[in-house]
């Protein structure tokens, strides 16, 4: 998933003159690619709209070359593509986590690999960030897909503690104050990014080492 290229923004929706370029009919298992290219394509547009509902399912059909009539196909309206774009995201964004963690020496490179992940993506996917975690759409759907995510940075503050390189605790209220730490030092800069910000990474490191009880990063 590359949410990053540039798009059209749904302003130019209001010209219904540009034609969609024109898809034969689709073959078998073709209907599941157009469905993952829709997907694709509302990723784009989130990222660069930060904002769910100025997306338009024309502006998404045009970006993808096909009829918006296409897109009704697979999604019924704005809010389930939206909600299914999220979801993939989301998905590939913990197997990155995941991958990231699994390459670390030790529980506490595992947990400061996983934090510096997911701080590293919300730097580069800003207008998704807001989407998944700001947009009115998490009071509107269901959106426990994400409780996955914060349960792994549960699961990793415990591998944490359970090694001894934590002070024993509730792991799940730490994964709770961390994870609302972190949260508020991207939503900050994402919001108000002109402010003299200290690097992420430092910043993250201090929350773990403050409301974690792990060891500071040896440089």
């Amino acid at each position: 998933m590359d949410a990053t290229t540039p798009a059209e923004t749904a302003a130019d929706d209001a010209d219904p003159a540009a034609p969609a370029a024109p898809r034969g009919r689709n073959r078998r298992g073709q209907g599941e690619r157009l469905r993952a290219e829709i997907i694709d394509a509302a990723l784009r547009l989130l990222d660069e709209l930060a904002d769910d509902e100025a997306l338009s399912m024309r502006a998404v059909a045009r970006e993808v070359g096909i009829a918006a009539t296409s897109v009704y196909i697979h999604f019924t309206d704005r809010d389930a593509l939206v909600l299914a774009a999220l979801e993939h995201c989301h998905t590939d964004l913990q197997r990155a986590a995941d991958d990231a963690e699994s390459r670390a020496a030790d529980p506490v490179a595992a947990l400061r690999a996983r934090a510096r992940l997911l701080g590293a993506w919300s730097r580069e996917h800003q207008g998704l960030y807001k989407v998944l975690h700001e947009s009115t759409l998490n009071r509107r759907t269901d959106m426990s897909f994400k409780e996955e995510m914060a349960q792994r940075t549960t699961a990793a503050i415990r591998r944490c503690m359970d090694a001894g390189l934590a002070p024993q605790a509730d792991a799940e209220t730490v994964s709770l104050d961390l994870r609302t730490a972190v949260h508020g030092a991207v939503s900050l800069r994402v919001n108000q990014p002109d402010l003299p910000w200290p690097p992420l990474e430092e910043q993250l490191d201090r929350f773990l080492v403050k409301l974690v009880g792990v060891p500071p990063f040896a440089q």
